[in-house]
């Protein structure tokens, strides 16, 4: 593989990626959908940093579903129900609730009987709904305040002795596991997804160019060592590029507009530097490695239709990382997740997920590295001698397993 063919190929397949306006749309049009998406908040008030003094006595919600009341006696505390219920209306009878319920007026309609009694009305009921939290957390206030003003008793003295603030201060030595759990459960699925789409992408572009022959041409101007290595390398710049964008436009708008969200997405997206380096480094080269292993699949068929077939084993694989992985996540020093991080099948996500959870050193990281590298090269090396074997056969797939023999054959 000469450097000046490779950079040909390099720049022609990077080149046809960018021209594409498939994928330059939906790069940026998940990007700005994300940046106008994660900015609301700025301009639009959704109460998602209004605090504890935003909350109604710390105790409600708003529901925004209309909703019909009979309520004979006023047991309903006026200005709190007011707020939890911006959409009510009050009847004068049970049979006007029923009536509206029934004829869809009202999603739901309340006849209360008395302080600590009420029923409700509802066309169809749902599983896991808490239809009557509401209402049932106004008459708890309202039974509260009446007892109180009934025994010469401040409310808010009451609560504060029944509910006490309580304060306290986590000090923790090494990683907040709770805290990093679910962004590091979403890049896990970010890089299992690249993979699976990329690849994917790569296996039909080798299998194209083979089933209208149009490899013919390129193996007289340039070795397969150079179209192959030009074709994965230029995938991996290309869906890097697509996944920084996004990813970037996301947790960048994010820390902008943090305040105005009020850290309610900092489980997910308040991801520190390192463990983003740690992501981007095994996520690139972890990438690389499957990239190649497409490559051959698409070098082992002959028509697009095939590669499905052809493919499953990798898919197969990668699955079974993919849930091992998910799976240690709440154990990231365990002897499983341990094992998968050295496993060039799997460090990409394994060890990036003991850094971001568990005790992980330095030397193990570059070991784990140094692994998947060597994997990368040897996976391109393989996958070149499939491809370059590959070019000129038609037909029937080539099973692997013929494909290796051959390779271990010429040798």
């Amino acid at each position: 593989m000469t450097m000046h063919n490779f950079k040909i190929v390099l720049g022609f397949e990077l080149k046809e990626y960018f021209k594409s306006k498939g994928f330059m749309i939906t790069t940026l049009l998940i990007a700005i959908l994300a940046i106008v998406g994660l900015s609301l908040p700025r301009f639009l008030d959704f109460g998602l940093n209004r605090g504890v003094e935003g909350v109604v006595n710390q105790m409600f919600e708003t529901d925004s579903s209309k909703v019909i009341i009979y309520d004979a006696k006023g047991y309903l505390p006026e200005e709190q129900t007011a707020i939890v219920f911006p959409q009510r209306q009050f009847v004068a009878s049970e049979k006007e609730v029923e009536d509206a319920v029934r004829d869809g007026r009202a999603d739901k309609g309340f006849v209360i009987t008395g302080p600590t009694s009420y029923k409700l009305y509802l066309y169809n009921s749902r599983m896991f709904s808490g239809e009557d939290m509401s209402v049932h957390q106004l008459l708890t206030y309202s039974a509260g305040e009446k007892y109180a003003k009934d025994h010469n008793v401040d409310y808010n003295e009451l609560q504060k002795s029944i509910r006490p603030e309580i304060t306290s201060e986590n000090i923790i030595l090494g990683k907040d596991t709770r805290s990093n759990y679910w962004y590091c459960y979403v890049l896990v699925i970010v890089i299992f997804m690249m993979i699976i789409m990329y690849g994917q992408m790569i296996a039909t572009s080798v299998t194209t160019e083979k089933s209208n022959r149009s490899v013919e041409v390129l193996v007289t101007t340039t070795s397969p060592n150079s179209l192959l290595f030009g074709k994965v390398i230029a995938g991996a710049i290309a869906s890097l590029f697509q996944m920084a964008v996004i990813l970037g436009s996301v947790v960048i708008t994010y820390r902008i507009n943090r305040d105005y969200w009020g850290a309610l997405l900092d489980m997910f997206l308040n991801i520190p530097t390192d463990v983003l380096i740690i992501f981007l480094l095994f996520g690139l080269f972890g990438y690389l490695f499957y990239a190649f292993i497409y490559g051959s699949v698409g070098a082992l068929v002959s028509k697009t239709e095939d590669i499905s077939k052809s493919a499953s084993g990798v898919m197969m694989i990668i699955m079974i990382v993919y849930f091992a992985t998910l799976i240690q996540l709440s154990n990231p020093d365990g002897i499983v997740i341990k094992v998968l991080s050295y496993l060039p099948f799997s460090s990409y996500s394994a060890m990036f997920a003991r850094v971001a959870l568990g005790t992980v050193s330095i030397v193990e990281v570059a070991i784990s590295f140094a692994i998947l590298i060597i994997s990368v090269f040897g996976a391109g090396i393989i996958a070149a001698k499939i491809y370059r074997m590959g070019t000129l056969r038609y037909g029937n797939p080539i099973k692997l397993g013929t494909a290796l023999r051959a390779i271990k054959k010429d040798k």
